[in-house]
């Protein structure tokens, strides 16, 4: 005959329960385990329900309902990257990451491949979510608005300007930024890192969309066009002060010493400095020193390397400044006037 005890067990495990926290925690309780245990099973049954989030992080404020996501968050700000690769110098504060940089650096095997263009990765997850650049799949969704994203973290990044929460900041500035990724761009411009190197001049920047920004000084592309007239630019904020400056003829930026109105703040602030005197652009071969960086451009190029590359057509004559040519032409076109007039 079965015991007390067990028969209650058997009674509770007979019953479907309905998933709530009073009759969970009753099951955990019938198990054989300490109370401690019992305690802590009905602790993580309630938060879960509840949705509660008991752990929060001193320097941001963010919240977790486990105490192994926080430590694992703190990392974010500590910089500790206790997960070390015993072949390389590589660390991470995930184990997940470690693995993957095993399996990418080391072991070499990338046995999912992509049928339409034969991307190859180390999980099957990362293929799944690769396979949406092919199928335009977004499966998640904001609840606030129309906004859908192939990835979470772009969703979450997303949904950050709903809130406004920024919980990742800058222990050098204060700077807070909404995702990890944007974080790790910002602090580039303390720590002067930059990774994307361009394959024709040897460019660097910080960034990889200001690479290829870059990369059209090389291919001549264009992509910005303005919709009242044919002028195109390399970037949008260049068809921006095109479209104020020439068609609608705004310039909503004053000089208060003088009057001087221009189409850009960047404009006014360099007039400025014909008042101010400031000379930020110095020359560090020499103690040359201007107001603008084009001036410091060309002093460098006509007194330190020589370079002349602006060229005239009619004569082959040289020169380091694009203005110094224009006048050069304009002496050329006297020349044949002076000759038809003698006629």
């Amino acid at each position: 005959m079965a015991t007390a005890g067990h028969g209650s067990h058997t009674g509770v495990e007979q019953n479907r329960y309905d998933g709530s926290p009073a009759e969970v925690f009753q099951i955990a309780c019938d198990s054989k385990s300490s109370d401690a245990e019992h305690q802590t099973a009905a602790q993580k049954v309630n938060l879960k329900n509840a949705g509660e989030k008991p752990f929060m992080c001193g320097e941001c404020g963010y919240r977790t309902a486990h105490r192994s996501n926080l430590s694992r968050h703190m990392r974010t700000h500590t910089g500790e990257k206790s997960y070390k690769c015993d072949q390389c110098e590589y660390s991470t504060i995930r184990k997940s990451q470690l693995g993957c940089h095993i399996a990418t650096k080391h072991g070499g095997d990338k046995p999912y491949m992509c049928g339409e263009c034969g991307y190859r990765t180390v999980e099957k997850s990362k293929l799944s979510v690769h396979m949406r650049t092919h199928t335009g799949e977004k499966p998640y969704k904001c609840d606030q608005c129309n906004y859908s994203a192939a990835k979470k973290y772009t969703l979450v990044a997303h949904q950050a300007t709903h809130t406004g929460d920024k919980p990742y900041m800058c222990g050098e500035c204060g700077y807070r930024a909404a995702q990890r990724s944007s974080l790790s761009q910002h602090m580039r411009t303390h720590t002067g890192e930059k990774p994307y190197k361009c394959g024709e001049c040897g460019f660097r920047a910080a960034l990889k969309s200001d690479l290829a920004r870059h990369m059209r000084t090389h291919t001549g592309e264009k992509p910005y066009k303005c919709d009242q007239c044919d002028y195109s630019a390399t970037q949008k904020y260049s068809v921006d002060i095109h479209k104020a400056a020439i068609h609608s003829g705004e310039k909503p930026y004053m000089c208060g010493e003088c009057g001087y109105r221009a189409t850009q703040r960047s404009t006014l602030s360099k007039h400025m400095r014909t008042h101010t005197g400031e000379k930020p652009y110095r020359c560090d071969q020499c103690e040359y020193s201007t107001a603008q960086k084009v001036n410091l451009d060309r002093h460098i190029a006509a007194k330190h390397t020589r370079e002349k590359p602006f060229m005239c057509g009619e004569c082959g004559f040289r020169t380091a400044r694009k203005s110094t040519l224009s006048k050069h032409k304009r002496a050329h076109m006297n020349d044949q006037t002076v000759r038809f007039d003698s006629y």
